[in-house]
C-alpha cells in the first residue's frame, strides 16, 4: 500500500458515496497508523473534520489525533485536547469510544499530558450515555487503555479504586478487563518482590521503580 496522502485521498474522503468515504478513510487511519509522518502535513484538514456532522468524519479524525501525535514536534494536537475532552462527555458511545482511544495513544506521545487525560478517563465513570449499558461498554474501554498507560507500578490510587469499582461491573466483559487488570498488577508485584529478595541474597542493591 502506498504511503503517501494524496489530494484524491482527501477529496474522496469528502465523497458524497458512503462505500466511496468509508473506503478512504479506512486508507487513510491505515496510513496514520503505519506513517503518522506522511499524515501529519494534513493536520488541519482533519481538525476542521473534529466538528463535522458525519459520524466517519469525526472518528476517523478523532483516531488521526491519537496517531499523529507520537510526531507532532508543534504541539498541534495539544490545542485540541478540549475537543477530545468533550467527545468523553458527549453521550455518544462510538464517537467517545474513539475519543478514549485517542487520547491513550496522545498519552503515550505526550508524557505531559497524561496525568490530565487519565483524570478524564476516569471521568467517564460519572458521564452520562444513551443508556446505562452504553457507559459500561465506554468504562470497559478504559479499563482497557489504562492498562497501556499504567505501566509503572506505583499506580496513582484513584486509577487502582477506579478498577476495583469495575470488577462490580454489571456488564461481564467490563468487569473481566478490570479483574485481569488487577491480576497483572499483582503479578507484576509478586514478580518484582522475588527479584527484590533474590537480589538481597546476592547483597545486590535494588533501584526503586518510579
Amino acid at each position: 500500500m502506498k504511503t503517501t496522502v494524496t489530494k484524491r485521498d482527501l477529496a474522496e474522503l469528502m465523497s458524497n458515496n458512503p462505500e466511496v468515504k468509508y473506503v478512504r478513510a479506512k486508507r487513510l487511519l491505515a496510513i496514520a497508523r503505519k506513517s503518522p509522518q506522511r499524515v501529519y502535513p494534513h493536520l488541519e484538514f482533519f481538525a476542521s473534520l473534529l466538528k463535522s456532522e458525519n459520524n466517519i468524519l469525526k472518528w476517523t479524525a478523532i483516531d488521526i489525533m491519537g496517531y499523529v501525535s507520537k510526531v507532532d514536534k508543534k504541539k498541534q494536537v495539544d490545542r485540541l485536547l478540549r475537543q477530545l475532552y468533550g467527545f468523553l462527555e458527549g453521550g455518544k458511545l462510538i464517537t467517545a469510544n474513539h475519543a478514549i482511544g485517542a487520547l491513550a495513544n496522545v498519552a503515550l506521545a505526550k508524557p505531559e499530558h497524561r496525568k490530565r487525560i487519565i483524570r478524564k478517563l476516569l471521568n467517564t465513570e460519572h458521564n452520562s450515555y444513551e443508556t446505562d449499558e452504553c457507559r459500561n461498554i465506554a468504562l470497559g474501554k478504559v479499563v482497557q487503555v489504562l492498562g497501556l498507560l499504567s505501566t509503572d507500578l506505583n499506580l496513582d490510587d484513584h486509577v487502582v479504586q477506579f478498577i476495583e469499582r469495575q470488577t462490580s461491573n454489571p456488564r461481564p466483559s467490563t468487569r473481566k478487563k478490570a479483574e485481569r487488570f488487577l491480576r497483572n498488577i499483582d503479578k507484576s508485584h509478586k514478580t518484582l518482590g522475588a527479584g527484590h529478595e533474590m537480589d538481597q541474597d546476592q547483597g545486590n542493591r535494588i533501584t526503586a521503580i518510579h
